[in-house]
Protein backbone atom coordinates (compact mmCIF):
# COMPACT_ATOMS: atom_id res chain seq x y z
CA UNK A 1 0.00 0.00 0.00
CA UNK A 2 1.21 3.12 -0.94
CA UNK A 3 1.62 6.19 1.79
CA UNK A 4 -1.19 8.64 0.57
CA UNK A 5 -1.81 12.48 1.69
CA UNK A 6 -4.45 12.00 4.44
CA UNK A 7 -2.17 9.07 5.73
CA UNK A 8 0.72 11.36 6.22
CA UNK A 9 -1.41 14.83 7.31
CA UNK A 10 -3.73 12.95 9.44
CA UNK A 11 -3.70 11.04 12.16
CA UNK A 12 -4.04 7.35 12.25
CA UNK A 13 -6.05 4.64 14.01
CA UNK A 14 -6.43 0.69 13.60
CA UNK A 15 -9.52 -0.59 14.92
CA UNK A 16 -9.50 -4.85 15.22
CA UNK A 17 -13.19 -5.92 16.27
CA UNK A 18 -15.33 -3.03 14.18
CA UNK A 19 -18.14 -5.25 12.96
CA UNK A 20 -20.76 -3.44 15.31
CA UNK A 21 -21.09 -2.14 18.57
CA UNK A 22 -18.83 -0.25 20.24
CA UNK A 23 -16.02 -1.06 17.64
CA UNK A 24 -18.05 0.24 14.60
CA UNK A 25 -19.26 3.52 17.10
CA UNK A 26 -15.38 4.05 17.69
CA UNK A 27 -14.27 4.24 14.26
CA UNK A 28 -17.15 6.46 13.09
CA UNK A 29 -16.34 8.83 15.78
CA UNK A 30 -12.63 8.99 15.00
CA UNK A 31 -13.47 9.44 11.56
CA UNK A 32 -15.80 12.49 12.52
CA UNK A 33 -12.90 14.04 13.97
CA UNK A 34 -10.60 13.68 11.13
CA UNK A 35 -8.78 10.49 11.82
CA UNK A 36 -7.74 8.46 9.24
CA UNK A 37 -9.54 4.78 10.15
CA UNK A 38 -8.65 1.23 9.52
CA UNK A 39 -11.20 -1.10 10.65
CA UNK A 40 -11.50 -5.44 10.62
CA UNK A 41 -14.62 -6.94 10.11
CA UNK A 42 -15.58 -10.83 10.28
CA UNK A 43 -17.92 -10.35 7.12
CA UNK A 44 -19.22 -8.02 3.60
CA UNK A 45 -21.87 -5.58 4.38
CA UNK A 46 -21.24 -4.08 7.79
CA UNK A 47 -21.96 -0.65 8.97
CA UNK A 48 -18.29 -0.11 9.08
CA UNK A 49 -18.77 -0.78 5.08
CA UNK A 50 -21.40 2.24 4.84
CA UNK A 51 -18.70 4.78 7.00
CA UNK A 52 -16.32 3.84 3.99
CA UNK A 53 -18.77 4.41 1.58
CA UNK A 54 -19.67 8.07 2.94
CA UNK A 55 -15.81 9.10 3.03
CA UNK A 56 -15.37 10.28 -0.53
CA UNK A 57 -11.68 9.56 0.16
CA UNK A 58 -10.75 6.17 -0.67
CA UNK A 59 -8.36 6.08 2.29
CA UNK A 60 -10.28 7.83 5.04
CA UNK A 61 -12.17 4.73 6.22
CA UNK A 62 -10.77 1.63 5.30
CA UNK A 63 -12.15 -2.18 6.12
CA UNK A 64 -9.70 -5.19 6.71
CA UNK A 65 -11.69 -8.83 6.92
CA UNK A 66 -10.38 -10.84 10.11
CA UNK A 67 -12.15 -13.01 12.69
CA UNK A 68 -9.98 -12.80 15.56
CA UNK A 69 -10.60 -16.37 16.79
CA UNK A 70 -8.23 -17.39 13.61
CA UNK A 71 -4.47 -16.74 14.22
CA UNK A 72 -3.90 -17.67 10.33
CA UNK A 73 -6.12 -14.42 9.11
CA UNK A 74 -4.37 -12.58 11.77
CA UNK A 75 -0.97 -13.46 10.28
CA UNK A 76 -2.05 -12.53 6.99
CA UNK A 77 -3.50 -9.06 7.60
CA UNK A 78 -0.19 -8.23 9.99
CA UNK A 79 1.79 -8.83 6.71
CA UNK A 80 -0.82 -6.70 4.36
CA UNK A 81 -0.45 -3.95 6.72
CA UNK A 82 3.64 -4.45 6.96
CA UNK A 83 4.92 -1.28 6.56
CA UNK A 84 2.01 0.78 8.06
CA UNK A 85 1.99 2.88 11.21
CA UNK A 86 -1.10 3.87 13.31
CA UNK A 87 -1.51 6.47 16.36
CA UNK A 88 -3.44 4.65 18.10
CA UNK A 89 -4.25 0.04 17.60
CA UNK A 90 -7.19 -0.67 19.71
CA UNK A 91 -8.46 -4.24 19.61
CA UNK A 92 -12.14 -4.57 20.81
CA UNK A 93 -13.15 -8.12 21.06
CA UNK A 94 -15.86 -9.54 23.46
CA UNK A 95 -18.62 -12.14 23.58
CA UNK A 96 -21.37 -13.22 26.32
CA UNK A 97 -22.28 -16.25 27.40
CA UNK A 98 -25.96 -17.15 26.66
CA UNK A 99 -26.87 -17.42 30.23
CA UNK A 100 -24.98 -14.39 32.33
CA UNK A 101 -26.37 -16.37 35.52
CA UNK A 102 -24.96 -19.27 35.35
CA UNK A 103 -21.95 -20.08 37.62
CA UNK A 104 -18.76 -21.44 35.85
CA UNK A 105 -19.90 -25.16 37.07
CA UNK A 106 -22.86 -24.98 34.87
CA UNK A 107 -21.79 -23.06 31.79
CA UNK A 108 -20.85 -26.12 28.94
CA UNK A 109 -17.12 -26.59 28.61
CA UNK A 110 -18.11 -25.61 25.05
CA UNK A 111 -18.91 -22.30 25.87
CA UNK A 112 -16.27 -21.47 28.08
CA UNK A 113 -13.72 -22.07 25.52
CA UNK A 114 -15.85 -20.30 22.95
CA UNK A 115 -15.87 -16.74 25.70
CA UNK A 116 -12.39 -17.27 26.94
CA UNK A 117 -11.20 -17.91 23.24
CA UNK A 118 -12.87 -14.76 21.81
CA UNK A 119 -12.01 -12.24 24.97
CA UNK A 120 -8.63 -13.56 25.69
CA UNK A 121 -6.41 -15.71 23.20
CA UNK A 122 -7.92 -13.77 20.10
CA UNK A 123 -7.57 -10.48 21.62
CA UNK A 124 -4.00 -10.89 22.77
CA UNK A 125 -2.92 -12.67 19.50
CA UNK A 126 -4.03 -9.68 17.44
CA UNK A 127 -2.27 -7.05 20.56
CA UNK A 128 0.61 -9.06 20.03
CA UNK A 129 0.35 -9.32 15.93
CA UNK A 130 -0.87 -5.56 15.38
CA UNK A 131 0.74 -3.52 18.71
CA UNK A 132 4.12 -3.53 16.61
CA UNK A 133 2.55 -0.80 14.31
CA UNK A 134 1.89 1.64 16.96
CA UNK A 135 3.85 5.04 16.46
CA UNK A 136 6.31 5.61 19.33
CA UNK A 137 4.49 7.87 21.81
CA UNK A 138 0.88 6.64 20.42
CA UNK A 139 -1.14 3.93 22.17
CA UNK A 140 -2.63 0.35 22.03
CA UNK A 141 -5.66 -0.08 23.53
CA UNK A 142 -8.33 -3.43 24.53
CA UNK A 143 -11.52 -3.34 25.20
CA UNK A 144 -12.15 -4.72 28.66
CA UNK A 145 -14.50 -4.40 31.43
CA UNK A 146 -15.28 -2.97 34.83
CA UNK A 147 -16.90 -6.85 35.10
CA UNK A 148 -13.22 -7.41 35.26
CA UNK A 149 -12.09 -5.90 38.07
CA UNK A 150 -11.49 -8.50 41.15
CA UNK A 151 -12.31 -5.88 43.58
CA UNK A 152 -15.29 -4.49 42.32
CA UNK A 153 -17.11 -7.86 42.11
CA UNK A 154 -20.02 -7.58 44.91
CA UNK A 155 -22.75 -9.25 43.20
CA UNK A 156 -21.11 -12.56 41.93
CA UNK A 157 -23.09 -12.72 38.73
CA UNK A 158 -21.91 -12.84 35.06
CA UNK A 159 -19.04 -15.14 36.07
CA UNK A 160 -17.70 -16.52 32.53
CA UNK A 161 -17.64 -13.03 31.13
CA UNK A 162 -15.92 -11.52 34.77
CA UNK A 163 -13.32 -14.00 34.68
CA UNK A 164 -12.54 -13.61 30.80
CA UNK A 165 -12.15 -9.85 31.46
CA UNK A 166 -9.98 -10.30 34.39
CA UNK A 167 -7.95 -12.55 32.41
CA UNK A 168 -7.49 -10.47 29.76
CA UNK A 169 -6.51 -7.62 32.78
CA UNK A 170 -3.73 -10.32 33.60
CA UNK A 171 -2.90 -10.82 29.98
CA UNK A 172 -2.07 -7.31 29.37
CA UNK A 173 -0.34 -6.58 32.73
CA UNK A 174 2.45 -9.62 31.46
CA UNK A 175 2.59 -7.49 28.25
CA UNK A 176 3.44 -4.52 30.05
CA UNK A 177 5.87 -6.47 32.11
CA UNK A 178 7.82 -7.72 29.05
CA UNK A 179 7.94 -3.98 27.74
CA UNK A 180 8.72 -2.03 31.07
CA UNK A 181 10.04 1.01 30.14
CA UNK A 182 9.05 1.40 26.39
CA UNK A 183 6.01 2.85 24.71
CA UNK A 184 3.76 3.04 23.79
CA UNK A 185 0.76 3.64 26.55
CA UNK A 186 -1.38 0.55 27.22
CA UNK A 187 -4.86 0.96 28.39
CA UNK A 188 -7.50 -1.35 29.74
CA UNK A 189 -10.77 0.75 28.56
CA UNK A 190 -13.96 0.05 31.15
CA UNK A 191 -16.30 1.70 29.23
CA UNK A 192 -19.20 0.96 31.38
CA UNK A 193 -22.79 -0.55 30.83
CA UNK A 194 -23.96 0.46 27.23
CA UNK A 195 -26.62 -0.07 24.53
CA UNK A 196 -25.24 -2.52 22.56
CA UNK A 197 -25.70 -5.88 21.31
CA UNK A 198 -23.84 -7.18 24.12
CA UNK A 199 -24.55 -5.02 26.73
CA UNK A 200 -28.60 -4.99 25.98
CA UNK A 201 -31.46 -2.55 25.74
CA UNK A 202 -31.26 -2.10 29.54
CA UNK A 203 -28.00 -0.60 29.71
CA UNK A 204 -28.44 3.00 31.44
CA UNK A 205 -25.97 4.76 28.32
CA UNK A 206 -26.42 4.86 24.65
CA UNK A 207 -23.42 4.60 22.29
CA UNK A 208 -23.91 8.34 21.20
CA UNK A 209 -22.84 9.58 24.28
CA UNK A 210 -20.35 7.10 25.97
CA UNK A 211 -18.11 6.80 22.37
CA UNK A 212 -17.06 10.48 22.39
CA UNK A 213 -15.54 10.17 25.92
CA UNK A 214 -13.77 6.73 25.47
CA UNK A 215 -12.18 8.74 22.77
CA UNK A 216 -11.02 11.52 24.82
CA UNK A 217 -9.31 9.31 27.02
CA UNK A 218 -7.62 6.95 24.65
CA UNK A 219 -6.93 10.16 22.82
CA UNK A 220 -5.58 12.00 26.00
CA UNK A 221 -3.02 8.61 26.72
CA UNK A 222 -0.82 9.38 24.27
CA UNK A 223 2.90 10.10 25.20
CA UNK A 224 1.97 8.32 28.13
CA UNK A 225 3.80 4.84 28.98
CA UNK A 226 3.40 2.06 31.01
CA UNK A 227 0.05 -0.04 31.71
CA UNK A 228 -3.67 1.83 32.79
CA UNK A 229 -7.01 0.17 33.80
CA UNK A 230 -9.60 3.18 33.16
CA UNK A 231 -13.02 4.17 32.22
CA UNK A 232 -14.28 6.11 30.07
CA UNK A 233 -13.77 9.22 32.10
CA UNK A 234 -10.31 8.44 32.85
CA UNK A 235 -10.53 7.61 36.22
CA UNK A 236 -8.26 4.40 37.23
CA UNK A 237 -10.46 1.48 37.82
CA UNK A 238 -9.66 -1.01 40.65
CA UNK A 239 -7.82 -4.25 40.11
Amino acid sequence: MTTSAIERNNPAILIVGASRGLGQAMGAEFAGRGWRVLGTVRAPGTPLHGLAAEHPDADAVEVETLDMTDPDQILAVRDRLSGRAFDIVFVNGGVANRTPQATLAEVSAEEFVHVMATNVLGVMRAEEAFGPLTRPGGVIGVMSSGQGSVANNANGVNDLYRASKAALNQAMASYAGRHAGEGPALVLMAPGWIRTDLGGANAPFGVEEAMPQIVDVLIAQQGETGLRYLDRNGRAVPW
